[in-house]
């Protein structure tokens, strides 16, 4: 039985892990401990099924991050009433402390596209990675009508400086917004 348990257990987290692309190495790199991680994990997997869910929402246009509890919601909107959606089910969400959103209402005709979004990011990842005085795994980074995002949480503030401006020097970026934190 205690077997059991602890296999069930194991199971879990390593499901929670899984759903939110945390691997070994990024859980021991991560500035905040396994417990904070597998609770921000959770509440993120349970504000992005509460969007797949609502009817509202497009779940593949806006994403959830959540770091300490603190939620944050990045991504695209074609009505204010999704905005609105997106917001109060964060809010209502177990573990969510407080909400910030980046998020953009659609314009038509914008020729940044799901490709140039992509492609920035990743541009900005790489440069990230080659960085070897940042910790990139603590970095996510999206892309919204061609704006970067940087959401995480990282050592020292010389760390959040060089991630802001490898993202600023990205070609055709049209601006930078930090989310980054310190760890406490």
């Amino acid at each position: 039985m205690f077997k059991n348990r602890i296999m069930y257990f194991v199971a879990v987290v390593l499901l929670l892990f899984s759903a939110s692309g945390c691997t070994i190495y990024s859980a021991v790199v991560d500035q905040r401990n396994i417990k904070t991680i597998a609770s921000d994990t959770k509440t993120k997997v349970a504000i992005e099924r509460s969007f797949f869910d609502d009817k509202t929402i497009k779940i593949l246009e806006i994403t959830a991050f959540v770091y300490d509890g603190h939620a944050y919601l990045i991504g695209e909107y074609e009505a204010s009433a999704q905005k609105k959606r997106a917001i109060a089910i964060a809010r209502g969400t177990e573990g969510v402390k407080d909400v910030t959103t980046y998020l953009l209402a659609k314009k038509s005709g914008d020729f940044c596209g799901v490709t140039d979004n992509a492609t920035l990011a990743t541009k900005v990842k790489t440069a990230l990675i080659k960085d070897k005085e940042i910790w990139a795994t603590n970095i996510n980074v999206e892309a919204v009508q061609c704006h970067i995002v940087l959401l995480g949480i990282v050592g020292t503030q010389p760390e959040i400086n060089k991630a802001i401006a490898h993202a600023k020097g990205v070609e055709n970026v049209r601006g930078v917004k930090s989310y980054l934190r310190l760890a406490r």
